[in-house]
């Protein structure tokens, strides 16, 4: 298995530049998230993405992730059915349930203790509108009377779930419907033990060997170390609204070229055949710092991709 490597676009208003330059740059995958409301500016994911594929023609795109339950079920099939059309079959579906800002889910008229309930359910949903005509369905909270999607995704069967998380409820997630794990704020020894687990949970479900390995990592990039530590745990500090300058060493990937070299390693050998790197900086110094990864940290890694 090739190990690939994804990055996550920039700006919300900069979205389809930030996908031209990574697709000029040689990426083949590049991913936005999204909250309804957040610690501070967030956009929409599946929003952001048509832009992008509008404005591109090969690179792959990925929500990641996206909040699956806040959406009603049919709705959110539709907006992925109709994003992998206009992208012509270049989408793929993150999928998580949120929980770490409650206002957004009052303000959505949904009990966090729901979440993931709702997020199992929809990904039924979606897998049979997907795949089927005529369908009927009658769940927790959601009906379908004998409705047709259509259009359908162009990659058949839907496009590839990434089932992103922390959690055992996560991981269970993934073995049942998943194509992809995707943790976050996780050491190289807790995704390589949450392999393991997945492993068995998708052989009990009848889907041994249906699950690829990733990894979501936060990086800065500098020549100065202390600069990068520095910018990436003012970064996350804001974006999660808690002290991230203990965690940064743990959970990220910053410091400078080899420092990132070497912990991206540790990734690596620990299972991951997919990173997916989101920049941990300043506004102003963003471009720099996927140039930077790109330069000196990625060609390391040229011989396994």
């Amino acid at each position: 298995m090739s190990l690939r490597f994804w990055i996550g676009l920039r700006r919300y208003d900069t979205i389809v530049a930030d996908a031209q330059e990574a697709e000029s740059q040689g990426f083949a995958f590049a991913s936005i998230g999204e909250h309804v409301f957040f610690h501070g500016p967030i956009g929409n994911g599946l929003i952001a993405l048509a832009a992008a594929a509008g404005a591109t023609t090969k690179i792959r795109l990925l929500s990641a992730i996206t909040l699956v339950p806040l959406y009603p079920a049919a709705l959110l099939a539709k907006q992925v059915a109709t994003l992998d059309v206009v992208s012509g079959g270049r989408f793929d579906l993150g999928v998580g349930v949120g929980g770490e800002y409650e206002p957004e889910f009052i303000a959505c008229g949904v009990k966090r203790s729901q979440r993931g309930a709702r997020t199992d359910e929809a990904l039924e949903v979606m897998s049979r509108l997907f795949t089927e005509d005529d369908v009927r369905f009658e769940g927790r909270f959601t009906e379908l009377t004998g409705v047709t999607l259509a259009p359908k995704p162009v990659q058949r069967g839907g496009p590839p779930v990434w089932v992103s998380g922390r959690s055992e409820a996560a991981m269970r997630r993934c073995a049942r419907y998943g194509d992809f794990w995707l943790p976050y704020m996780y050491t190289p020894e807790r995704l390589s033990s949450s392999l393991e687990t997945i492993g068995t949970f998708a052989a009990d479900a009848g889907r041994e060997g249906a699950v690829e390995p990733a990894i979501f990592l936060f990086y800065a990039v500098h020549e100065d170390r202390e600069t990068a530590i520095r910018m990436a745990s003012d970064q996350l500090s804001a974006q999660y609204n808690q002290d991230f300058s203990g965690l940064v060493g743990k959970y990220a990937l910053a410091g400078n070229p080899d420092d990132c070299i070497a912990r991206l390693r540790e990734y690596v050998d620990a299972g991951a055949s997919t990173v997916i790197l989101n920049a941990a900086c300043p506004t102003d110094y963003m471009a720099d710092n996927q140039a930077l990864l790109a330069k000196t940290v990625l060609p390391a890694f040229a011989a396994e991709r």
